[in-house]
């Protein structure tokens, strides 16, 4: 009986699994939102730390789109974000060149950074318009594309006056977070894992409209 009590289980446990999971709001179907903003709020960070300095950066020329159906992100999801190598900044203008030049990330060669997914591997529901979400996608940096894993967070707002203050339509809002190995993309200068780590920690602060 125990046995049979388990595997009943099991399949339950399963079976709720396999469900489609996405969000519990007014819209329907497939939405398509776009992360354009030119007012600069949205962002896209990246840390570094070693024994001797410790650097942090940002973006705020973020662009790309994703789009899902409402009650299955987990089989529809899709996109790419990207942004411009010559838009980051660390708040030293002579390290900001640095960053650009030829023997870091060569921004006139590799003009673009960019991630798109691939699949979702887990999809959990926080709230009725909240979910956690784990991708799988390509990051592509310096001329090379490798398979990374991030963890994002998405907010579904429905269209509202307050949302209006914004942007017109309904908004989607991502935040995540992942880490890269710059010499796994070529990025090999001799100060690297010196002053600047070879592990870079990278955020993400977005939020898109799907009326543009």
């Amino acid at each position: 009986m125990k046995l049979i009590l388990n595997a009943l289980l099991l399949i339950v446990v399963c079976s709720i699994s396999a469900l489609p999971q996405g969000f519990d709001v007014k819209a329907k179907g497939t939405q398509t939102f776009s992360f354009k903003d030119d007012k600069g709020r949205n962002q896209a960070t990246f840390h570094s730390i070693t024994p001797f300095d410790e650097v942090d950066g940002l973006t705020t020329e973020i662009s790309g789109q994703v789009s899902f159906n409402i009650k299955d992100l987990k089989n529809t999801l899709k996109g790419e974000i990207s942004l411009p190598t010559e838009s980051l900044k660390t708040g030293i203008k002579m390290r900001d060149k640095d960053l650009k030049e030829p023997k870091w990330l060569d921004a006139e060669k590799y003009p673009v950074i960019s991630f798109k997914i691939k699949k979702v591997i887990e999809v959990k529901k926080t709230a009725p318009n909240k979910l956690t979400v784990k991708v799988i996608g390509d990051f592509y940096l310096h001329g090379v594309t490798k398979e990374i894993q991030a963890e994002v967070t998405m907010m579904y707002l429905d269209e509202s006056a307050a949302t209006q203050a914004r942007e017109p339509g309904d908004l989607v809002g991502v935040t995540g977070n992942f880490s890269i190995t710059l010499s796994k993309f070529n990025v090999q200068n001799m100060i690297l894992g010196k002053r600047v780590s070879d592990n870079i920690d990278i955020g993400v602060n977005i939020v898109g409209t799907n009326k543009f």
